[in-house]
C-alpha cells in the first residue's frame, strides 16, 4: 500500500491479505481519494503505527477500536490516542477516569498512548484511515480483512493475552475470531463503549487495567505500567 511500509515481523501474516484483490482495490480507492483532493487521516507513513510499535511477538494486550479519530492533528495511527499537544477526546477523558479509578493513577495530560504500544499494547483501529470530519467514512472499503487477519494472528498465539473490547464494534469483531471463543486461553474482557454516550452503561467500574495485569502476571507475562 502506497506510503506504508509493513513491520517485519507481521509481514508473514499480514502479506498475503495485502496481495489480495480488495486490499488492491482499496490501496487504489484511497490514492483516487487523496488525488482528487480529500484529506485522510492519519497521514501517510502512520496508518500502521500500531503494528510498527508492537511487533507481533510482544502483544500481551489488544485494544480494538472503530476507525482514526477525523480532526485536524489528531490521528497517529494508535487507536484512541491522539498526538502529543492534541487535547484528548472525550472517549479517551473516560478511558483516563476509569483508569483513576480502577488503579489510583492520576489522570495524564497528554493524549499519546505510544509507551502503551510499546510494552505490548496492541492499540489497533477496525478501520485504518478516514475522511477529514467523516467518521466512519472509510468503513466497509477493505481494512476489516486487513485488521482481522492481524487480531486472528495474536489469537493464534500460544502466549495467553487479554483483548479488551469496548463497545458492539469491537465485540462484532472479535466475533469473527474463532480463536477467542469460549475455550480460549486468553483473557476476553467486555463492557460498553467509553464514549460519553454509552460510558455510564457499563464501561465505568468494569475495571479493564487492574484484570489485565492480574491476568498478565498469573501468567508470567508481566503487567503493564499504564501510568503516562
Amino acid at each position: 500500500m502506497a506510503g506504508e511500509s509493513l513491520p517485519e515481523s507481521w509481514r508473514p501474516v499480514l502479506e498475503p491479505v495485502l496481495a489480495a484483490p480488495e486490499a488492491r482495490r482499496l490501496g487504489g480507492w484511497l490514492a483516487a481519494e487523496e488525488a482528487a483532493g480529500k484529506v485522510v487521516y492519519p497521514p501517510r507513513g502512520t496508518r500502521l503505527a500500531a503494528l510498527a510499535l508492537t511487533p507481533r511477538d510482544a502483544v500481551r494486550c489488544v485494544i480494538l477500536g472503530q476507525d482514526p479519530y477525523h480532526g485536524p492533528g489528531q490521528a497517529h495511527g494508535l487507536a484512541f490516542s491522539v498526538q502529543a499537544g492534541v487535547k484528548p477526546p472525550p472517549s479517551l477523558v473516560n478511558i483516563y477516569k476509569e483508569l483513576e479509578a480502577d488503579l489510583g493513577l492520576p489522570r495524564a495530560q497528554t493524549g499519546d498512548l505510544t509507551p502503551w504500544a510499546r510494552q505490548g499494547v496492541l492499540l489497533l483501529n477496525n478501520t485504518l484511515t478516514v475522511e477529514a470530519g467523516q467518521a466512519g467514512s472509510h468503513a466497509g472499503r477493505g481494512w476489516d480483512a486487513i485488521t482481522d487477519a492481524a487480531v486472528a494472528a495474536v489469537a493464534a498465539s500460544e502466549r495467553p493475552t487479554v483483548f479488551i473490547l469496548w463497545g458492539s464494534h469491537a465485540k462484532k469483531k472479535a466475533s469473527r475470531v474463532p480463536a477467542l471463543g469460549r475455550a480460549s486461553h486468553h483473557l476476553v474482557l467486555t463492557s460498553a463503549h467509553p464514549s460519553p454516550l454509552s460510558a455510564h452503561n457499563g464501561f465505568f467500574g468494569s475495571r479493564p487495567f487492574s484484570q489485565a495485569n492480574a491476568f498478565l502476571e498469573a501468567n508470567g507475562r508481566g503487567g503493564i505500567d499504564w501510568a503516562l
